[in-house]
């Protein structure tokens, strides 16, 4: 077993969106050394790995064929990942540091988490890294699994910079913000800085502005700002965080921010992909006041005001869906650090 945590990369992405190629350019760099890499692919022959062998004969690849990840991850994907990590290394090698899985263009990140959760003993660190199409980003948006994708990215990485305009590419980071302002944008017209800052280790962001992109990708998502009313306690958080998730069900997309609780010193880091929970854990952080970010998909804030126990948050709308394809906008400033 590694002493130091492993970077455990979950590679996501809509059909065509540029995951393989971003995967191939990284691996030909001697940044990607002691990486192995899980390939998923629905149908039934290995293309991307045998792309991805090009880059190196010598590559750790492990096959995951023939189903989607999300639909028939089970033990398969556990199994594998126990295996890259436990097998010996070759004579002269250093150690394991990363693995990349590059899932399907249809994989939801959620139940790829879940399992994840479940090999706690290696110490893996995940995080999930999405693409966003520059060419086809809008048209893309109209697909569940992509939103989903790009909802759960702690870090999302525009791709095809070379086929839009300066505009366009100018501004890609605030139409990406207009559906996860949570997560880390790589937009750059440098290919080889853009392969690297990717599959770099994750930072935690500075304080920031959440603020309306002059576009709507996605009309139907919504998202608001939840501040605690008063001092709150962890069980009552947590049943209104447990009954926020049943109401809404596939519809809650993400939820991250930070939470003061009666029984911890520091602020709760609470965090969520879909109505997957990620532990509660303390952060040491100073002058962090309670709040989370909600990002979910056809909400209404009526429905998040009846959520129990009622009056423990109050919310402040950035976005909501309109039938009509517009979006309402009021900007918000978070104030917390995630």
């Amino acid at each position: 077993m590694n002493r130091e945590p492993l970077d455990f990369f979950v590679l996501t992405g809509f059909l065509g969106s540029g995951k393989t190629t971003l995967l191939r350019d990284f691996l030909c760099r001697p940044e990607a050394a002691d990486t192995a890499v899980i390939v998923n692919e629905v149908g039934e022959i290995g293309l991307d790995g045998v792309v991805l062998r090009e880059s190196d004969a010598d590559l750790p690849i492990a096959m995951l064929s023939n189903g989607c990840v999300c639909c028939q991850i089970g033990s398969d994907l556990a199994f594998t990942i126990d295996r890259l990590i436990m097998t010996p290394r070759p004579p002269g090698a250093g150690p394991l540091r990363r693995i990349i899985l590059e899932t399907s263009g249809l994989s939801m990140p959620g139940p790829v988490l879940r399992t994840l959760a479940t090999l706690a003993e290696h110490r893996i660190r995940v995080a999930v890294i999405g693409t966003f199409d520059l060419q086809h980003g809008g048209e893309v948006a109209a697909y569940e699994e992509a939103v989903a994708q790009w909802t759960a990215a702690h870090r999302i990485v525009a791709t095809k910079a070379d086929l839009v305009t300066s505009v366009e590419l100018a501004g890609a980071p605030s139409v990406i913000a207009d559906i996860n302002p949570l997560a880390e944008v790589v937009v750059s017209a440098d290919r080889a800085g853009t392969v690297v800052a990717a599959f770099a280790p994750l930072t935690a962001p500075p304080r920031f502005e959440i603020a309306g992109a002059p576009g709507n990708v996605h009309p139907r998502i919504a998202l608001c700002l939840a501040r605690p009313v008063g001092e709150v306690a962890y069980p009552d958080l947590a049943a209104w965080l447990d009954n926020l998730a049943g109401a809404l069900g596939e519809r809650l997309l993400r939820i991250k921010g930070l939470v003061r609780v009666m029984e911890s010193e520091r602020p709760l880091l609470i965090e969520c992909v879909g109505t997957t929970f990620s532990l509660p854990r303390p952060l040491h952080v100073d002058a962090a006041p309670s709040g989370l970010v909600i990002i979910a998909r056809d909400v209404e804030g009526a429905e998040l005001d009846r959520v129990a126990p009622i009056g423990l948050v109050e919310l402040s709308s950035w976005k909501t869906p309109d039938p009509n394809g517009r979006s309402a906008r009021a900007p918000i400033k978070a104030e917390w650090v995630v």
